[in-house]
């Protein structure tokens, strides 16, 4: 599967917030917004007016790179989203906030989504009681996520739990931190989902 090998503290400064794509180095001093708030690039310090398009790519490049998506996968979500009844932004991110690799990250089992992603495919977590190596795996309410047993020790795992801690858990999770352990137990509604993040944006630029 393609994926993006260059330097991701770039993509934060291209959307002007943290990602938090670099785990622990996403909350030290050495973040790239920390050190230079500003776009990568030569012109990256100029003024620069934007266009009605180029407000709605931007937009839909933040949410890709918040949930480490490629185009076509994030246009395959979009489709889907388009499908579903209801309110078509909302259902969007609905779907990317039920991956696998997005519940491992945000119960504090990887220090990041990359990570995380990795470590579901090489089968360190369950669910259900059953391995599960497939990151985009859509989790239902209910379903339980787990450490694998020979895996509670694995280095990257324990610093990861442990720095989880500054983050929290989010409301439709339920963290069993000594279990090593969350259960999805809802589905996250629209103001549970903190980043800033216009959907309808989103919607627009593939309404065009």
């Amino acid at each position: 599967m393609a994926r993006n090998l260059g330097p991701v503290c770039r993509l934060c400064r291209r959307e002007g917030l943290k990602l938090f794509l670099k785990g622990e180095r996403c909350f030290s001093d050495k973040c790239a917004i920390e050190r230079r708030n500003y776009p990568p690039g030569a012109h990256g310090q100029s003024r620069t007016r934007f266009s009605e398009f180029a407000i709605r790519l931007r937009e839909k490049q933040k949410v890709k790179r918040i949930y480490g998506m490629l185009e076509k996968q994030f246009a395959h979500y979009f489709e889907e989203a388009e499908r579903l009844p209801g309110i078509t932004g909302e259902n969007l991110l609905v779907l990317l906030e039920r991956r696998l690799d997005n519940a491992v990250y945000k119960l504090g089992f990887a220090s990041s989504l990359a990570q995380a992603r990795q470590l579901v495919r090489h089968g360190h977590y369950q669910v259900n009681g059953k391995t599960v190596t497939i990151p985009s795996y859509q989790l239902e309410v209910g379903d339980v996520v787990s450490i694998t047993e020979k895996s509670r020790t694995k280095k990257v795992i324990v610093e990861a739990i442990e720095m989880a801690q500054r983050r929290g858990t989010p409301p439709w999770m339920a963290l069993e931190r000594e279990q090593f352990r969350g259960t999805f137990k809802a589905v996250p509604a629209r103001g549970d989902l903190t980043m800033p993040i216009s959907e309808k944006l989103i919607v627009e630029h593939y309404s065009r």
